[in-house]
């Protein structure tokens, strides 16, 4: 590509607009307790000492909390019996003070994470991981989106306004970032391809699109040749590569450097995505409380 049709693309501030969304369901927070005289209440199940597990948690917990909502952890030994996790569940599926429910992952060997997020109760499944959510978002009713796709969502809606007639290419076909992506994008009319390891000619199939979506957990495979002049980008992967002075870096599923020569619009790892799938999950709970409360 020659010099004349290269273009630098505008960095997508993912940390600047998720403050912004924390802020306003802080405020729409205050207003649910000034009407109903409760706050909306999220509850964390931690199993387990996964160390990176504990920095999310802690700061759920923390976000939680400054949004001005009750954030109710409980954290069981890695040896939890299955039964024990599943009558925790259970009890907060029952807890008129909760009104989201997220179970960490991974959870310890020897624990059916499938089962577990199955029993979460479809209305305070503020993750959107049950296979209820998932087939609300496929079939248009209402119901949660996973944090991290309704994230990349937003920040999408929020640089192009309408997405409709846009062709995007999902890169990645997990149940909780590739295939529920596609159908957000589905929803907001754009013509859709999920692309994935065994899709032939990838590049070839990323090149037609106005809308990339990487979330296929490889560094920096997405190269800037790859892409479509002026193509909008949502870097979903967060990859630990080695750096320079010998330590580790944090790099995207994005070849950034080639790819902002080309595309019109990109998230930056980190400060992308990732600060939006906290803001998204305090979002989720604010929607939980509300339609528990019948709150417009």
């Amino acid at each position: 590509m020659d010099s004349e049709t290269q273009t630098k693309a505008s960095v997508i501030d993912g940390k600047a607009f998720a403050a912004d969304l924390r802020a306003e369901v802080a405020e729409g927070v205050a207003a649910f307790v000034a009407r109903t005289g409760r706050k909306p209440g999220l509850a964390v199940v931690l199993v387990g000492e996964d160390p990176a597990s504990q920095v999310y948690v802690r700061n759920k917990h923390k976000s939680t909390v400054e949004a001005g909502m009750n954030s109710f952890e409980h954290r069981l030994p890695a040896d939890t019996a299955q039964e024990d996790l599943l009558a925790l569940v259970a009890q907060l599926n029952d807890d008129p003070a909760v009104d989201g429910i997220l179970v960490q992952l991974p959870l310890p060997a020897g624990l059916d994470e499938n089962a577990v997020i199955q029993a979460i109760d479809p209305d305070k499944d503020v993750d959107g991981f049950t296979t209820a959510s998932a087939g609300r978002l496929l079939t248009g009713l209402p119901g949660f989106v996973a944090c991290t796709p309704l994230g990349c969502l937003m920040l999408l809606k929020d640089r192009l306004g309408d997405l409709s007639g846009k062709s995007a290419v999902v890169i990645g076909r997990s149940n909780i970032v590739g295939k529920p992506m596609a159908q957000l994008l589905l929803r907001e009319s754009c013509t859709v391809t999920i692309a994935h390891s065994r899709t032939a000619d990838l590049p070839s199939v990323v090149r037609g699109a106005d809308i990339v979506v990487a979330a296929v957990g490889r560094p920096e495979m997405v190269k800037g040749d790859w892409l479509k002049p002026g193509a909008t980008v949502i870097d979903v992967g967060i990859n630990r590569v080695p750096a320079e002075n010998g330590k580790t870096k944090l790099v995207g599923d994005v070849d950034f450097a080639s790819a902002s020569a080309v595309a019109g619009a990109i998230t930056p790892v980190p400060g992308g995505v990732g600060p939006m799938t906290i803001a998204c999950l305090l979002y989720n709970t604010l929607d939980a409380a509300r339609r528990r409360e019948g709150v417009d």
